[in-house]
Formats: structure tokens, sequence, C-alpha cells
């Protein structure tokens, strides 16, 4: 599996919406080791403005009823997917099954079901698949992860976080949540991932609720706000509440018997991340991170992982198993009920070794796509 050369591998990006045009695409410039060939979108102004931007001409641009054609001419060895979460699935099985690794954003998919199509057909095309989760590779993160793993918190008890955001009308985030949309999707998964990589575990039970303000038309296909309780081995439990209608937060505590870590920011990409960690007999550690590009490490990660046919510890199975749980929450939310889990495990967990650092970069101007709450 492991690519004969050390020549860059060659990505498509495809979907170039907010997310591509800010983070990933200028990311490359910090991958040594992946080299930006092909775009793949909808709009004629999005592939001439940004392929000039990037240096791909127009040979390497392509509509997305061209991706076919993309995937057979032997441009590329890999592709970024970031189209709308309900499209992930269909865009990485075509990839695969033209022989390509897939690196795409999360959600991995809507559901389930889906998420294990993706492993079993990336699996039997020998091909590698990536949850692109970029704090797996973060600093403030990863030392709290170590740090817990190391028992520096002592018996770990309790996770608490909040990430929000005012989310205008008419974003994409706010579609239907059968289609992806919705804050567990985009924002609460962050908590869930944090919650799992911190405990090293999988919980075993989740209760939900979701509330909405009555008259606010943009949540009327999709939550403004989810509180869900995660019941993990050892008796431990965790918290967090995700919304699209609240002043921007984005934070958590981990709590253990001996100590606990303060994250605050604790998601973004576009701002600084710290931590702070309170042990015993008034110790205290601090850090803050000024921003940096936390895309570039995952295409530089994912790139070595092809070169050296070596799984991604953020592999499908990764993102499945985030997947199962937002579904579990949504469903307890509509029931009233606890719902009880039997998560697919990832083989590997995160831990410090995979902190990569690169300088970050101006937000570049968008072309027909804004932030969500622009």
């Amino acid at each position: 599996m492991a690519k004969s050369t050390d020549t860059p591998i060659r990505y498509a990006v495809v979907g170039l919406g907010h997310i591509a045009q800010v983070a990933v695409l200028p990311a490359f410039e910090n991958a040594h080791n992946a080299e930006l060939t092909a775009l793949v979108s909808g709009d004629d102004a999005k592939l001439a403005t940004l392929g000039e931007r990037h240096g791909v001409g127009t040979k390497h641009q392509f509509h997305y009823e061209d991706y076919d054609e993309l995937l057979d001419d032997d441009l590329v060895d890999a592709v970024y997917i970031a189209v709308p979460n309900h499209l992930h699935h269909e865009y990485t099985v075509r990839a695969a099954e033209a022989g390509l690794h897939v690196l795409c954003e999360k959600p991995l998919a809507v559901t389930s079901q889906e998420c294990r199509e993706m492993v079993e057909i990336c699996e039997a095309n020998d091909v590698y698949l990536m949850t692109a989760y970029r704090l797996h590779f973060e600093a403030a993160n990863m030392t709290a992860v170590q740090a817990a793993r190391d028992g520096e918190f002592g018996d770990l008890r309790f996770f608490q976080a909040s990430f929000s955001q005012d989310v205008t009308a008419g974003n994409v985030r706010l579609m239907p949540v059968e289609d992806g949309g919705g804050t567990v999707y985009d924002m609460g998964i962050y908590c869930i991932n944090a919650a799992r990589y911190l405990f090293g575990d999988e919980p075993l039970e989740v209760m939900a609720m979701t509330e909405s303000r009555q008259g606010d038309e943009r949540f009327s296909d999709c939550d403004e706000m989810t509180t869900a309780i995660l019941r993990f081995p050892h008796n431990r439990l965790a918290t967090f509440t995700s919304s699209f209608g609240a002043y921007a937060t984005s934070t958590y505590r981990l709590v253990g018997t001996r100590g606990e870590a303060l994250l605050d920011p604790a998601f973004g990409y576009a701002t600084n991340l710290a931590y702070q960690f309170h042990l015993d007999k008034g110790q205290m550690h601090a850090e803050t991170f000024e921003k940096r590009d936390q895309f570039g490490p995952q295409l530089l990660y994912f790139s070595d992982c092809i070169l050296q046919g070596r799984r991604p510890e953020t592999d499908g199975y990764e993102g499945w198993a985030d997947v199962q749980i937002i579904e579990a929450i949504y469903e307890s939310a509509e029931t009233g009920q606890p719902v009880a889990l039997d998560i697919v495990e990832p083989p590997q967990r995160p831990d410090a070794a995979q902190i990569i650092t690169r300088p970050g970069f101006a937000k570049p101007d968008e072309i027909g796509a804004s932030s969500p709450s622009d």
C-alpha cells in the first residue's frame, strides 16, 4: 500500500466552501509531502479564482459531474472531501473504488451504516480512509490527553464542555438533521470526540435533550441547541451543550481526583488555544498557543501514512464511533429515553507523539462562501 517514491502525494480537494477556502487550500503550503493538484466544485467562479490563487490550471479544474473523469485520469493519489455532510459517503465511495486514498471532513457520514460502508469499501480497495480530526495533532488538546493518560489528574471522574456560535440564516449547517445538519453533527462532535480521547474509552449510554426558540425560522429543520450526558465505563460522566443560537464558546473541563484540565479556547482553528492544569498542592501549569495552521498537519500526517504504508490513527473507525453516538443522542432527544451504545472501537488512540506544529496564515478572501456567523 505504500507509495513507491518519495514524491509528494497528489490531492484533489472536492468541495470549495468556507472550510476549504480559508483552511484546507492554504494549508498545502505547510505540507511538504502533499501537493494540491486538482479542484472539484459546481461553481465556475470558485474554480477559476481559486485555481489561479493556488496554481491549479484549468485542465485540473473539475465540475462535480466530471468527478469520475478526475478519478479515472491518474491525476491524483488522494482526495480531500469537503462537500456537505450528506455527500461524504458518495464521494468517498467513488474515490475508494477508483483506488484513491480519502481524507474526509467530519462527520465521516450522516449515519453509522454509511460509515460502515465507507470503511469496508476502503479496506476492500486497499486504500486508507482518514477522518479529518485536526485536534488529534494540536498541542493543547494532545498535551491534555497525555497528562490524563499519565495520571496527573488522578482517577478521571467527569468532563464538561460547551461549543456554540450564532449561525446566520441560510447557512448549510442549518439543513435538516437527517442530512447531517444541526448542532451535534457540526459542533457537538468535537465535544464527543474530546471526551472519548481524554477518557480513552467509549460511552455505554447517552441521554439528551434538544431545544429551539419558538418563532426562529433558522431552526425549522434542526436543533438550536442540544445537551447530552454520556455515561462511560469506570463510573465516569461526560456532558456537553452545542448551540447555533448563542454567544460563541469553545471550552471544556476534565476533572479527576487530584486535579483538572481547563481548555479555553479548546476547539477552534481560527484563534489561539490554551490550557490550564490545576493539580494537588496548589500547582498550576498553563500555556497558550498562538493561532496555528491545524490543517497542514493533517495533510502532513495522512501523506506520511500513505508513503509509509501506515494506517492513520484518525481512521474510519474513529469517525464511525462518533456518528454512532450522534445518532443515539438525537434518538434520545426524540424519545426522552436513554439509549444504550455498543460502539465500534477504533484500533488506536491519539497521544502527544502526534503533535505537529505549523505556522498560521492570514485568512484569504472568500469566493461565494462565508463563515457561519457572517
